[in-house]
């Protein structure tokens, strides 16, 4: 009994399919099934990697999808009265022919049916109807709908065109899911089918893989229509029948009919579709009419040659060897229109000021890519190998992946879009699906599990790398996680069986970040499109997929650096140097590499990280190649060989080589393999392998096949001892090469990676204000990261003013050498035409005297009441008369003074055109109305309207009057969080208490299930925010101290993941920051530098220190330039301090010389 499923659908039915295609392949292969088919509601996202699949399990793949039709013209988006929306219709393809109308199909869906669902009409299913096959579908179908409707005319008339475009190839389908609707309607479809002469076939309409599996597709539809499971009114499918039966049971299910499910097979041997995925789908480039060159190769070697000279102006032997070599490469491989297309959307791209990036990748290993402007660094300088990037013993499509300034990007892909065409050009679809983490938060949801318990749980579960591990793992390796598998709780034990069931489907579909496909022709004529999510036309196969169908796929990259080095250097130009460029800089400056090794590294592309700026400062940069090797070196694998690498360059450790012919290669890197460049070059000049060749055997050894290792090792050693190489020696040589090859980087990209870096490095040590100007405005729009460059600027000497209407621009700005404007964009409701608007009356008319001189003189319609509310609450008009309760109380007043002014003058415009004469200057002198008499906004006030405006305290922090309890005893909390956000271990930290002052910003309370009251805050310190769970075992210690706004200093530990600068904890203990100096000080130290120390000093230090007699003992330290320190420990009994004495101690020798011994609590 044979029978093959044509109703399947996979998980890219977002959120209604519940089976990944891999496992539905896999259950078809065991049921013996010869094919399979997948429709998809609607879409082909799936359909090459089903096709894949399938023939990997030997199953015929049948392509599909179950469309849906539109009641009329598939442009009509309205409702039609008796008419449902849309109806199913299961389209197969039959052959290539029906695949490619199948791809039209789905494509004009999704771009002109899309009305809720991706339509299709009569008309375009009958333009591409040849190679197809068409079931009428389930009780979604017209047919079906119309019978059950009670509608059987309209339902043969359906029936009708059908017949009369697809004849044989059309099928009544019929399903028996135990549904009441089916089992009324489907004797009417065998009538009707008997009536008119067409078959009938059975199919499953599959959802899911295993009848178990229905209650985690049940929760998969909650999720798709955000209800809850015990919802009265949510969606259900009421059967649970839709898993991949096996034969058997259809048969048992169809018994009486078994001829339904024979048909199934004579669809089965209709099909015949190939796939051809040896296709190179590349666009001809447009040659210029007015060239001598005819052909690609020809215009591709003429601009290389031209480029070649501009660069290397003695055209020497090497250059032309070189260049020929590659040209030679790239024209036999058929790449010339390629880089062809490549380098004209970059040169493209700089003709209109958007900055390129230097090279990514591979690509900066290619002479001719330097030599066409593809990439801006010198191989031959950097020693970088072409064949790492095109090797012409291995045929694959070139990948060169350009940065461009991240703001400018889509002006690039305008510009090819106008090039080769609109539907030509398309950006490519990627999939988000439930993590571990995020599927156990939204079962949690549906089953209503409380927030905080699902929290916990998700938080539980490990991350390596950069993503959190498999359920199945979690549940196996984390101890808490086995106890909640194993729980009694039935909620529980579902939540486990849904979340794993559910787990790494996808869940909705977005636009990729960086890839764009440009097709020789109209994209539909080769891959589906549809809109994502974001609303943009993207190919609805990902990016593998569409290279696997011979593509050609571009990676299109925003890089803020490029968009940082262009603003900071269009200020430079504006206020030192009007012809300055990072271009022209040295590469051997002596301030730069001191800023590395100093690790000011805050801000400078790629060498910022915390982990990064400590092996800085041993390093000590002095050259850029050992920030190539920096940049190639901190990663996981390699980072191990950094100390190595340190102690080599300052001869603390011995640099050795196995044999001569190694020392020229390594030397650069002190003896130790970083690049995958240096193992080409080992196997190629010791064994004599051709450059490709070695490319080959890099690769084979990333796979670590033992066959071919074996092959590779004997074919290397015997080519060393044909050089006269110790077999020995050889054999040493390629254990270590195997070793390091592992870890090996690419020595293109980091080269590129580097110099970009040098070039930030560069503009911060000569240029700071400029440079973290155009760092700030390059994250503008998110606080988190002004606010930490923001403590980089103070570290560094720059002062940042705040907003001001007077001096600011919409952007920050440099003022002078020391200090920066803040950027009026970061302020809540103001745009950026208000911006402009003020910035360019300002510029023309001068500063503004007051709001009511502001409002007569700007154009009200952009610079209205919400903007000017906002510029009060944010400090930015503090320079105008009045304090911001005034200014924030008279804008509607302002307003209408400010209307009543330009209306006069406008009126007077008018006279003059009529009668001459000129009043206006006599219309703006008229006296302002006085601000309302209300008092200022108190610190507190001011500081709230603040945060709520720019995101931040700007005018200064709650927690300034505890700043020296934050200072002397708070934990750093900063430098765990870019720990944990480098991935990096926090080496015991989350077993320590963590000690912080902070301020409440949400408080909420409520019982746990012993009936003890429990709260959550969130805590706001300098640093950091963090989310607290306060327990009931610690809650009536701490309950006193909790309230909304209030400054508490609390006792906690970690409690979970660090993300989004966001530090989960659990609190301990609660205290006023009063009480800290008294119950948390065991002794104190005060460093007085000689410098600095005066009798007058020491009279206000002893005398504040005699008023708090106490237990706690003082020590201390006097700094003596050249001299080392003398410590000494007070002669007093000690002391008692308090808040008060503590702040007036920093007040006189700062908080950075005074150091307190903490007692633990």
């Amino acid at each position: 009994m044979s029978f093959v499923h044509l109703h399947s659908h996979t998980h890219y039915s977002l959120l209604d399919g519940a089976a990944k295609i891999n496992d539905m392949v896999r259950r078809a292969a065991e049921l013996n099934m010869p094919g399979l088919a997948i429709t998809d509601h609607g879409n082909l996202f799936g359909s090459i990697e089903f096709y894949k699949t399938c023939k990997e399990h030997n199953v015929k793949p049948i392509i599909g999808m179950e469309a849906y039709m539109a009641p009329a013209e598939r442009g009509l988006r309205q409702k039609i009265e008796g008419e449902k929306d849309s109806y199913h219709l299961v389209i197969l393809a039959k052959n290539a022919t029906g695949f490619r109308n199948l791809i039209k199909l789905s494509s004009v869906a999704f771009l002109e049916g899309m009305y809720y669902k991706p339509r299709i009409d009569f008309e375009v299913l009958k333009k591409y109807s040849e190679g197809l096959i068409v079931t009428s579908a389930c009780m979604s179908g017209q047919i079906a709908h119309k019978l059950r409707t009670d509608r059987r005319q309209e339902a043969i008339a359906h029936a009708e065109k059908y017949i009369e475009l697809f004849g044989d190839d059309f099928y009544f389908e019929i399903q028996d899911h135990g549904i009441a609707d089916e089992l009324a309607v489907y004797p009417k479809v065998y009538e009707l089918a008997r009536e008119m002469g067409v078959k009938v076939v059975a199919t499953n309409d599959t959802h899911y893989l295993n009848h178990g599996d229905h209650r985690a597709h049940d929760v998969l539809i909650c999720l798709q229509t955000g209800k809850d499971r015990d919802d009265p009114n949510r969606m259900k499918y009421g059967t649970e029948q839709l898993y991949m039966k096996s034969p058997d049971e259809m048969f048992a299910i169809f018994k009486d009919r078994s001829h339904v499910l024979e048909n199934s097979m004579e669809i089965f041997e209709k099909i015949d579709l190939e796939i051809d995925f040896n296709q190179r789908l590349l666009p001809e480039f447009p040659i210029p009419e007015s060239e001598e060159a005819k052909t690609e190769n020809e215009y591709l070697r003429k601009l290389t040659e031209e480029g070649a000279r501009r660069h290397y102006p003695d055209m020497r032997k090497e250059v032309v060897e070189r260049m020929n070599f590659e040209l030679s490469v790239i024209e036999k491989m058929g790449f010339a229109g390629y880089f062809l297309i490549v380098q004209d959307f970059i040169n493209a791209a700089r003709q209109m000021d958007i900055p390129v990036g230097l090279g990514r990748g591979s690509a900066a290993g290619s002479l001719v890519a330097y030599n066409l402007g593809i990439t801006d660094v010198d191989p031959l300088r950097y020693g970088l190998l072409f064949e790492r990037f095109l090797n012409p013993e291995r045929i694959s499509m070139p990948d060169i992946d350009v940065d461009f300034c991240v703001e400018r990007r889509d002006d690039v892909l305008e510009y090819v879009r106008e090039k080769y065409g609109r539907r030509n050009v398309a950006q490519i679809i990627t999939f988000g699906t439930m993590g571990s983490k995020s599927v156990v938060r939204d079962v949690s949801r549906v089953l209503k599990v409380p927030l905080q318990q699902a929290d916990v749980i998700a938080k539980l579960i490990p991350v390596e790398g950069a993503s959190p591990i498999s359920l199945k793992r979690a549940f196996e390796e984390v101890p808490e996680l086995k106890e909640i598998a194993q729980s009694d709780d039935p909620v529980m034990r579902e939540l486990v069986e849904y979340s794993q069931t559910l787990e790494g489907i996808a869940r909705h579909n977005s636009t990729h970040a960086a890839g764009v496909i440009i097709a020789p022709s109209d994209i539909t004529d080769y891959a589906p499109l549809c809109k994502s999510s974001h609303g943009d036309i993207v190919t609805q196969w990902t990016m593998s997929y569409c290279e696997k169908m011979g593509l050609l796929k571009m990676d299109f990259l925003g890089l803020r650096n490029l968009t940082v080095i262009q603003k900071a250097e269009k200020m430079i130009r504006e206020r030192h140097n009007s012809d300055f460029t990072v271009r022209d800089i040295p590469m051997d400056d002596e301030a730069t590499f001191k800023l590395y090794g100093e690790a000011l590294t805050v801000g400078v592309f790629q060498f910022e990280s915390v982990g990064m700026q400590e092996y800085l400062k041993k390093l000590k940069p002095g050259r850029i190649e050992d920030l190539i090797a920096m940049n190639a070196l901190f990663r996981p694998g390699p980072m191990d060989l950094i100390d190595d690498f340190i102690d080599r360059k300052f001869g603390r450790k011995e640099i050795k080589y196995l044999h001569p012919l190694l020392e020229p290669i390594l030397k650069e890197t002190y003896g130790i393999m970083v690049y995958q460049e240096q193992v080409m070059r080992i196997v190629s000049d010791l064994a004599g392998f051709t450059l490709a060749e070695a490319d080959m055997m890099r690769r084979a050894m990333g796979k670590k096949d033992a066959d071919i290792m074996r092959e590779q090792k004997d074919k290397f050693v015997a080519g060393c001892e044909h050089n006269n190489i110790d077999k020995k020696v050889a054999t040493e040589i390629f254990e270590l090469i195997e070793k390091f090859a592992r870890y090996g980087f690419n020595k293109s990209h980091s080269a590129a990676y580097a110099i970009i870096s040098y070039q930030t490095a560069y503009l911060k040590a000569h240029y700071p204000a400029e440079f973290m100007s155009a760092n700030l405005t390059s994250e503008i729009n998110k606080m988190d990261r002004v606010k930490f460059l923001l403590s980089e600027c103070k570290k560094i000497g720059l002062t940042v003013k705040p907003p001001d209407i007077n001096y600011s621009h919409a952007n920050f700005r440099p003022l002078d050498d020391k200090s920066i404007a803040f950027g009026m964009a970061a302020i809540k409701n103001v745009g950026e035409n208000a911006i402009n608007n003020i910035v360019h009356e300002r510029e023309t008319n001068g500063p503004y005297s007051s709001l009511y001189d502001l409002t007569k003189r700007v154009d009200l319609r952009q610079v209205n009441k919400k903007v000017l509310e906002a510029l009060a609450q944010a400090g930015a008009l503090d320079s105008l008369k009045g304090n911001r309760a005034q200014q924030f109380s008279a804008v509607e007043n302002a307003i209408e003074f400010g209307h009543s002014i330009q209306a006069r003058i406008l009126q007077n415009k008018d006279q003059i055109s009529l009668f001459g004469g000129n009043d206006q200057d006599d219309i703006m002198e008229i006296s302002e109305p006085p601000l309302p008499d209300v008092p200022d906004w108190d610190m507190g006030e001011k500081l709230k309207k603040e945060l709520e405006m720019i995101g931040f305290y700007v005018s200064g922090h709650p927690l300034d009057p505890y700043k020296p309890i934050v200072d002397l005893y708070g934990t750093d909390v900063g430098a765990m969080i870019r720990k944990k956000e480098e991935n990096k271990p926090l080496n015991g930290a989350e077993k320590k208490p963590l000690y912080i002052c902070g301020q409440i910003s949400e408080y909420r309370t409520q019982y746990d299930k012993k009936n003890n009251k429990m709260a959550f805050i969130t805590l706001k310190s300098y640093d950091a925010d963090f989310s607290g769970v306060i327990f009931g075992s610690v809650f009536a210690q701490c309950e006193p101290h909790l309230k909304n706004g209030g400054i508490v200093f609390v006792k906690a530990f970690l409690n979970g993941d660090i993300t989004d600068g966001v530090i989960r904890i659990r609190v301990d203990a609660v205290y006023s920051p009063g009480q800290v100096p008294e119950q948390f000080t065991e002794s104190l130290r005060l460093t007085i530098d000689q410098s600095r120390m005066s009798e007058e000093m020491l009279v206000k230090l002893k005398m504040i220190l005699e008023a708090i007699p106490g237990t706690q003992r003082v020590f201390w330290n006097f700094r003596f330039n050249g001299q080392g320190d003398f410590s000494m420990r007070s002669a007093r009994t000690g002391v008692k301090l308090t808040l008060p004495a503590l702040g007036q101690l920093c007040d006189i020798i700062s908080c950075e010389n005074i150091a307190v011994k903490m007692i633990e609590r």
